[in-house]
């Protein structure tokens, strides 16, 4: 019976260890890349949340170290992110009774720039867009930092998988 496991530990430890490539177990392909560089994604849209291009930036760059081998690097990166955020928006979505708005709608567009400098033919510049609703009858300060999170996070999730996971 020691002798089954210790054979299963090893076979293991040489299938793991012979494996190469740029997969994380998140499914992310890296390919033979080793760093990323990630800009500011700058906040153009007419209407501004201060907070939002540092939190998108920041949120990108953790997914990305968290899920991937990839180290984090200021400029050069072999995978290059960069972009705008050139929509944030409130709008009234679902009609309630009385001819009154049920429903209102905080969306967020970000365009994006995907390079990688090994294989050029995986770049891609998108938009990618996220939203999240709301009672009309809450002040948008009083759930913003919450829905803005959550869309935040579900993007960065998309950007992810568009450049890495091929989705």
């Amino acid at each position: 019976m020691i002798f089954f496991r210790v054979t299963i530990k090893i076979a293991l430890a040489v299938l793991l260890g012979s494996c190469s490539g740029g997969y994380s177990f998140t499914g992310g392909d890296v390919g033979a890349a080793e760093t990323v560089s990630i800009d500011r994604f700058d906040n153009i849209a007419p209407l501004v949340n201060p907070k939002l291009s540092q939190q998108f930036t920041e949120s990108l760059q953790g997914l990305l170290v968290r899920q991937t081998p990839l180290s984090l690097i200021k400029v050069n990166g072999d995978l290059n992110f960069s972009g705008e955020i050139i929509s944030y928006d409130v709008k009234s979505e679902a009609p309630g009774a009385n001819d009154q708005i049920a429903q209102s709608r905080l969306s967020i567009t970000v365009k994006v720039r995907f390079k990688n400098f090994l294989e050029s033919e995986k770049g891609f510049e998108q938009k990618f867009t996220s939203y999240r609703n709301f009672p009309a009858s809450s002040d948008l300060s009083s759930v913003e930092d919450l829905l803005v999170d959550e869309i935040v996070q579900e993007m960065v999730e998309k950007i992810f998988n568009r450049s890495l996971v091929n989705w």
